[in-house]
């Protein structure tokens, strides 16, 4: 007999946990269940990321990006601070280090005050005052930053949904989904569970588990590895606080930065280069069935055509320490080689459309039974509490018909609500 819930919640990161905490908050009579593949929590984006709560810096005036960022950070950080978990305001520097860069520094000065965020615009003097072992023309020194520990919110996530009686459920891998009656039955590694509502939050593979469940997910994921180096600690490469380059408004990734960690470590990276398994942490991860659908699909092969230079920059600076060096060195030029040493990496779940685009914005589709997150990207994390009641709201809408309230109408609403 398969085991029933109301809502079954499948990929147990930062959005999938947030989700399930938020529809049992609103639905306190519910049973909800969170399936999570691996053996752990946020095992793969929400554990492996630079742990920066962002300010909205970054997003077009407006958008519900920068909205979700500036009021998604401020509830991370009064989320850790009430759960006492790690968190620090620390501020951070965008620096240019080229006059080429300084008109693209202006465009993020002009964005992030009509988003809200508080800035100022410094000079290389300035800089130096701040950060003496950092070097640059000019820079934004951004307050509305802050530091954390993801992984440790995804846990607490995670401890909330069982002290709400949500079901936890380790290892188990979802193999096939199924509409039986009115019902969803979704079958793992070990039993089946039925469900009156799917909610897809599975990242990586979100976009099996919508095929799975006969919905056309209308993008594919492609996944980017991001290499992380731990930076040495010596006169000439101490850091205090994020330094950050001035990005590519071409490409939906923040460059190569510099990261200290909650826990005093200091960080370089990530970058972002192509994988080719879903969970391809290290060069020699190859899923030859995946690789090959890639070659096969059209949407794929233009994101290759597009995109190959930036592709081979970011794989030659992987291989190639010395490439990895000289970007450091544009920003913090007292580091040396023997100051980088290769730390871990995370895997970006990104999507891509038809078109062969990488898609820089959140994908959300509904079908009367399901929901599907299917892409997550940055500010993702920082806003997890505010994404998770929107798609429990969506969830809920498909669950007991009652409407999900418009996104930025949640963001307005949540905007002085403690989390």
């Amino acid at each position: 007999m398969s085991e029933r819930h109301d809502i079954v919640v499948v990929g147990g990161g930062i959005v999938g946990l947030a989700t399930a905490r938020a529809l049992l908050a609103a639905l306190p009579h519910t049973s909800v269940a969170v399936l999570e593949a691996e053996r752990r929590w946020g095992a793969h984006q929400s554990g492996h990321n630079s742990n920066v709560i962002h300010s909205g810096i970054y997003y077009e005036p407006g958008s519900l990006k920068a909205a979700m960022a500036r009021v998604g950070g401020e509830l991370m950080i009064r989320y850790c601070q009430e759960h006492g978990l790690p968190v620090a305001r620390t501020g951070k520097l965008i620096v240019a280090t080229a006059d080429s860069q300084l008109a693209p520094i202006a465009e993020l000065a002009r964005r992030g005050r009509q988003n809200g965020v508080t800035l100022r615009e410094i000079g290389g003097a300035e800089v130096s005052e701040l950060e003496p072992s950092v070097r640059a023309i000019a820079a934004l020194d951004v307050a509305d930053t802050a530091i954390t520990d993801f992984g440790a919110v995804t846990r607490s996530y995670a401890e909330e949904l069982a002290e709400q009686g949500g079901a936890a459920r380790l290892g188990a891998r979802v193999l096939a989904i199924e509409t039986r009656g009115d019902g969803i039955v979704i079958r793992t590694e070990q039993d089946e569970l039925e469900a009156a509502v799917l909610v897809n939050c599975a990242g990586l593979a979100s976009d099996l588990v919508a095929r799975m469940s006969g919905t056309d997910p209308g993008v594919r994921v492609q996944p980017f590895r991001g290499e992380y180096s731990s930076l040495a600690q010596r006169a000439g490469t101490t850091v205090h606080r994020p330094i950050y380059p001035v990005p590519d408004p071409e490409l939906p990734f923040l460059g190569v930065h510099i990261t200290p960690g909650i826990d005093g470590s200091v960080h370089v990276g990530p970058n972002a280069v192509p994988a080719f398994s879903r969970a391809g942490y290290r060069w020699r991860d190859i899923d030859p069935g995946t690789t090959a659908q890639w070659v096969r699909d059209p949407a794929m092969r233009r994101l290759a055509r597009s995109y190959w230079r930036d592709g081979a920059r970011e794989m030659l600076r992987s291989l190639a320490k010395p490439m990895l060096v000289a970007d450091v060195r544009a920003m913090l030029p007292g580091v040396r080689s023997g100051d980088l040493h290769r730390d871990g990496a995370g895997v970006r779940a990104q999507a891509v459309d038809d078109s062969g685009r990488l898609v820089d914005d959140f994908v959300v589709r509904t079908s009367p039974r399901a929901v599907h997150v299917l892409n997550a990207p940055s500010p993702a994390a920082t806003s997890s509490l505010l994404i998770g009641r929107y798609v429990a709201a969506l969830a809920r809408e498909a669950y007991d018909g009652t409407p999900a309230p418009n996104l930025r109408v949640l963001i307005e609403a949540f905007g002085s609500e403690s989390p």
